[in-house]
């Protein structure tokens, strides 16, 4: 692995953010530009935002669904740091420092002990899971026109953007989180017109498995899941882009609903 050109995308991904100004996709440049060498330049930039003062408040998890597998060709999901600046508590989200945002609705997991061994099972996540509740991810791509194949996202951080949690919290082991369903609105004028639906079912077959996959990847790469930390499991529809302006909502089923408004 080259580590002087670890150093100069992550340097060019990083810049991307700080300026607002996307960079070329990577793997059109560089064909061989691999996942290992993208999850050594996402690292690169984590150590980058932990040596600034952040701090990492979770993970999330993308291309759960097979369509997006599909898509980008490839044959299991992705992931990527949170940061505790990503939170965005009050549900608003400033457009202004973000590129070219789409809002996922999801179940977010907020562990209490830590997932490691490279074994971790469904069974163990729930175990380790202090709470689910509904959430949503606002993804945000550093690469012009999210022209992306799994290592362009993955040196990108898994396009994180941002993050907004819900408020019911429960105990995954009193629910079946496959069968949760999912309907995602967005404000057009006065109405929130309906954008997508889904179930738990379309995140790797269950929002669970989907965080036993993370915890055993990151154990590939030396990386544990902790206690504390959110993981953002994975998007049950599409993601609509997101503007100025926009409002959205996420009404679950046993979960309530999650807001989002981009000031």
């Amino acid at each position: 692995m080259d580590r002087r050109k670890i150093t100069a995308y992550a340097q060019e991904l990083f810049e991307a953010e700080r300026s607002r100004r996307p960079a070329p996709p990577i793997t059109e440049r560089d064909p061989a530009f691999g996942t290992d060498e993208a999850y050594a330049v996402q690292l690169e930039n984590v150590e980058r935002a932990l040596a600034m003062g952040h701090q990492i408040s979770g993970k999330k998890i993308g291309l759960t669904s097979l369509s997006m597998q599909e898509q980008l060709g490839v044959g299991e999901p992705d992931y990527g740091h949170l940061f505790a600046a990503m939170d965005c508590r009050d549900g608003c989200v400033d457009r202004s420092a973000l590129l070219q945002p789409k809002i996922e609705a999801e179940l977010a997991f907020i562990l209490k002990n830590d997932l490691k061994g490279g074994s971790v099972t469904a069974e163990d996540v729930e175990e380790a899971t202090d709470y689910v509740t509904a959430a949503f991810e606002i993804v945000d791509s550093r690469v012009a026109d999210w022209r992306i194949k799994l290592p362009d996202t993955v040196a990108d951080n898994a396009s994180s953007g941002r993050y907004i949690l819900g408020e019911t919290r429960i105990y995954p082991k009193t629910i079946d989180l496959s069968a949760v369903s999912m309907k995602l609105y967005q404000s057009k004028g006065k109405e929130m017109v309906l954008m997508g639906e889904g179930l738990g079912s379309a995140v790797l077959g269950d929002p669970r498995i989907a965080v036993a996959w993370l915890a055993n990847k990151l154990w590939y790469y030396g990386v544990t899941l902790k206690a504390g930390e959110a993981v953002l499991s994975g998007a049950f529809s599409a993601a609509p882009a997101a503007q100025k302006g926009d409002r959205f909502l996420a009404e679950f089923t046993e979960f309530g609903s999650v807001e989002a408004k981009f000031i």
